[in-house]
């Protein structure tokens, strides 16, 4: 019996292999820190259901937006607020049309320490810590939350001197995480996953107490010419991508 592969089928073999190489197209994405756990599980997800390749820049919003408007090379734009993405699409560095909300994020004051915070706001009145941990206002839309939070509670001149900024959501967990602030208000994103605080201890924000945190994308100029962009897009308003989000306490 003849087991050789006929030369036709070689032939067809490569061409489907060289066909798929140059389909396979890579994305740059600028991407608001809180959502950097989510992100990372959906770029799998996303290489192996389309091919393409996401390569992520994770920061503040503020920071990205300068970048943007300096000319960093992104392609796709995850903002942690939607006045960010829509002042970007009316300057004309956006797709007109192509933003839209991707998530909904939810603001958390949280301690690394498992029995520190009893799930209220009790530990910031009686203020008997050293260090209270925000993201900067000006750059990180949940650190902006946070200050609108302590200003609804009445505690913002009395725990003014306490305050420790991060430049972003992340170095803000880092010193709650590393003890150098006993608690701060991070992103329930990076505390939570699969319907459990991951660890320490957690009052979750009334969304009343703040202005509703709306995370919008928006597809750059860049990238409106790049298949694998404009498929990342899509890709966010897809059933697996919703899963991965509201698995990490987004809403939608």
């Amino acid at each position: 019996m003849d087991c050789r592969i006929p030369r036709t089928w070689l032939t067809l073999l490569a061409g489907l292999t060289c066909s798929a190489s140059v389909l396979a197209e890579q994305v740059q994405v600028a991407v608001a820190a809180n959502f950097t756990a989510p992100l990372q599980a959906i770029a799998r997800e996303f290489a192996k259901d389309t091919g393409h390749t996401l390569v992520a820049a994770f920061g503040a919003t503020g920071q990205l937006y300068a970048q943007i408007q300096n000319g960093a090379p992104f392609e796709v734009f995850l903002a942690a607020d939607d006045s960010t993405p829509a002042r970007l699409e009316n300057a004309g560095h956006g797709v007109v049309g192509s933003r839209f909300t991707y998530a909904i994020g939810s603001l958390v004051l949280w301690s690394a320490k498992a029995d520190y915070i009893d799930g209220s706001d009790a530990v910031l009145k009686a203020n008997r810590f050293q260090h209270l941990a925000i993201a900067n206002p000006k750059a990180a839309p949940y650190g902006l939350a946070a200050t609108q939070v302590l200003a609804k509670l009445g505690l913002s001149e009395s725990l003014r001197g306490k305050l420790v900024e991060g430049q972003s959501i992340t170095q803000t967990l880092q010193f709650v995480s590393t003890g150098n602030a006993e608690l701060g208000f991070v992103a329930l994103s990076q505390v939570y996953k699969d319907g459990q605080l991951s660890s320490g201890s957690a009052w979750l924000v009334p969304g009343e107490l703040h202005e509703p945190i709306r995370q919008d994308a928006l597809l750059l100029r860049q990238g409106g010419n790049n298949p694998a962009a404009t498929a990342l897009v899509e890709y966010l308003k897809g059933p697996k991508a919703a899963e991965i989000i509201k698995s990490h306490g987004y809403q939608l």
